[in-house]
């Protein structure tokens, strides 16, 4: 099991990531990171959240669709409930949420 002070870069370097591939995407997203939270909110107005859990060591994304929880395993972050990569949970949040298709790598 990681450690708080892993899981916190861990979790910081996920959702810079995540904020720079959302920046360099062709997509209308509008983005803010503050205080650990990456809310990305699509052209229509609805939002997407993004944020750490360090007590489960989980980050959490709320979206229209549910609230998910990931944890690390194998090298990457899962959802529990959906058996995703965080990567592929995003993508198909963003596109069901009306902010386009967004690959995340």
């Amino acid at each position: 099991m990681m450690t708080e002070s892993e899981f916190d870069e861990l979790a910081e370097a996920t959702l810079q990531d995540i904020e720079a591939q959302v920046e360099n995407a062709d997509s209308d997203l509008d983005f803010d990171m503050a205080a650990g939270i990456l809310t990305l909110t699509a052209p229509n107005g609805s939002r997407i959240i993004i944020n750490r859990q360090p007590a489960t060591r989980e980050i959490w994304v709320a979206a229209k669709s549910g609230g998910y929880h990931c944890g690390r395993r194998d090298d990457a972050w899962f959802c529990a409930s959906t058996g995703e990569t965080l990567q592929q949970l995003l993508s198909r949040v963003i596109a069901e949420q009306g902010g386009g298709d967004i690959v995340f790598g």
